[in-house]
């Protein structure tokens, strides 16, 4: 009886490392590096040569996470953009606004020069007909003496 639990014992056990594909090895130490710093990646692949297992799951792994920097990179672009696309459309219409505020009171302006002008003629008039009257007053009374 012991013989078979030991034969189904050996059965159950995993394969070690050195028996797997170099795919097989590359994809479990892939596995291992997950959770693995950036930095503790980056160093095993320069400490290990190019093409080896290690060196492979590195690589590996690193252009996982370069992959997936990618995508939420591009992901916050694309988020960006569409923001930006929305305050460019509200500045165009404050721009709008603002020149057509600036054109009214432009206008107004121009509408208080004109009357600033007919004020200045119209008090020219004034003083010009009091002086006319003054001397037309002086003459009436020191006409009659």
């Amino acid at each position: 009886m012991v013989a078979p639990q030991r034969l189904l014992h050996s059965r159950c056990m995993s394969t070690p490392i050195d028996e797997k594909t170099p795919v097989d090895r590359a994809h479990a130490l892939v596995q291992l590096l997950r959770s693995r710093s950036y930095e503790e990646i980056r160093q095993r692949i320069y400490d290990n040569p190019p093409g080896s297992p290690w060196w492979s799951a590195c690589k590996t792994e690193l252009d996982i996470r370069n992959g997936e920097r990618i995508s939420t990179s591009s992901r916050d672009i694309s988020r960006l953009t569409v923001k930006m696309v929305n305050s460019t459309e509200h500045l165009e219409k404050l721009t709008e606004t603002l020149v057509s505020a600036t054109t009214d009171l432009s206008e107004l302006l121009r509408g208080a020069k004109e009357s600033g002008r007919r004020v200045e003629l119209l008090s020219y008039v004034i003083v010009g007909v009091t002086v006319v009257q003054m001397f037309y007053v002086a003459f009436q009374v020191f006409g009659k003496k």
